[in-house]
């Protein structure tokens, strides 16, 4: 502020000066006009090297003035200084980020908020054949073609990573994460999963192959034995004893080997030749008397019908799901416990089969883990009522099948809720 006084006193000076010499000629007018032209020409020197140094030589030493310039010059080449500086760092950053993003084996690609490639590293090159010279500035679907990756990109939900092979490498499977970040910029990464995918594939080839062969011995064992128990009588106690306990395990064999498989057809066949819309009301119907008949009539069953729509789907997986959570119920509960099925319409258009039970509960620590395959709240008491452990899994796939979630709530002495979520999709009004 005192510089702006000062630079506005000496242009009245300079007037003043002027209007004096003048009225000393006997032209006071243009004394005054020669001392405004000289203050005028004086600050147009000045502009004119402000404009010199920022144009022709921005990183020398500003020019020499005095006042208000002379301020100005040094403030500009101050700013210009902590700028480079801050520039500097960045670089130094932006390198650093680069270079991290160059060691890393996954893939990186850099989207602008219109999905056109800024940036990617050499793992992308590798895996999704990416060239610096051409795609730069391309959009990422003109060169990832795979109709399930436009769908996934184009969806803006990133919850979940997609699975695809390479484009440019068929025997390569490909895991695909995109974020949203910055200015609705996206991050793409692609992992190289190839033998992750392959160890699973051995895995589920092992498991339905030893299941496949164990239901030939396994369906003659049983004959054999159902055989023998027709002769208990005729059969020493000792020995009419073991044959009935090979009997149960037995069938305990046969129901796990069975479950397997159905894992098995899940995991590999991708489904849908037989969805159909389905009445859910008779299915629910058909499941709460194979219940009852489970726990001998001694648990209390009932369909809650609270929605008449229809629901798009595979019956036969539907009504091994639901069964499933049913059969759970009736084994899990002890006697004279009340089941509820009910099917529930939900206010975003979506709808949901519920199991409700008012029995000891599940302490939610075991809650994550319960779709896991053989995982057990209490080994001994599952065991004990002929659970496989498996159960819960096949529910999770076939309800990954219809698009479906699973959410379960549930306190120690509180009874547990498993609540089957459809989308809208799957909803059909009648």
């Amino acid at each position: 502020m005192r510089l702006w006084s000062r630079e506005l006193w000496r242009i009245i000076w300079l007037a003043f000066l002027g209007m004096c010499l003048g009225w000393l000629l006997g032209y006071p007018g243009f004394g005054l006009a020669a001392g405004l032209t000289l203050c005028l020409v004086y600050q147009l020197r000045q502009l004119r090297a402000l404009f010199k140094w920022l144009t022709l030589n921005p990183h020398d030493e500003p020019p020499a003035a005095t006042g208000m310039w002379g301020e100005l010059f040094d403030r500009l080449y101050r700013y210009q200084k902590s700028q480079r500086i801050t520039q500097s760092r960045l670089r130094a950053t932006l390198a650093r980020i680069q270079e991290s993003s160059e060691a890393m084996r996954d893939s990186v690609v850099m989207l602008d908020r219109h999905g056109d490639l800024e940036w990617w590293n050499s793992a992308a090159t590798d895996m999704l054949g990416l060239q610096t010279a051409h795609d730069r500035g391309q959009h990422i679907t003109n060169l990832l073609r795979d109709p399930r990756f436009i769908s996934y990109f184009n969806a803006r939900e990133y919850s979940e990573p997609l699975t695809l092979t390479s484009p440019i490498d068929e025997r390569r499977i490909l895991q695909y994460q995109i974020t949203l970040y910055g200015d609705d910029e996206r991050l793409v990464m692609a992992r190289d999963i190839t033998r992750l995918h392959r160890l699973e594939q051995m895995r589920r080839d092992f498991v339905a192959n030893v299941s496949h062969e164990l239901r030939t011995p396994l369906t003659v064992l049983s004959g054999y034995l159902e055989t023998y128990g027709d002769l208990k009588e005729m059969l020493p106690p000792r020995l009419s004893k073991g044959i009935g306990q090979m009997e149960e395990q037995t069938k305990r064999m046969q129901s796990l080997v069975n479950d397997l498989l159905l894992l098995s057809r899940l995991e590999i066949d991708r489904g849908g030749e037989d969805h159909q819309p389905l009445e859910v009301g008779s299915m629910l119907e058909s499941i709460r008397r194979d219940a009852l008949a489970l726990s001998n009539q001694q648990h209390s069953v009932q369909v809650a019908l609270e929605c008449e729509a229809r629901l798009v789907g595979s019956e036969q997986e539907l009504r091994s799901a639901i069964s499933n959570l049913a059969f759970n119920a009736v084994r899990y509960t002890p006697e004279g416990s009340q089941i509820t099925l009910r099917w529930v319409a939900l206010s975003n258009g979506s709808a949901c089969i519920e199991v409700d039970d008012d029995g000891e509960g599940i302490d939610p620590v075991h809650i994550p883990r319960l779709t896991e395959r053989f995982y057990r709240v209490d080994k001994g008491r599952s065991t004990a009522t002929g659970g496989t452990g498996l159960g819960l899994a096949i529910v999770k796939h076939v309800l990954l099948r219809h698009d479906a979630q699973l959410q379960v709530e549930s306190l120690p002495g509180e009874g547990a809720l498993f609540r089957c979520v459809f989308p809208p999709s799957r909803v059909v009004n009648s």
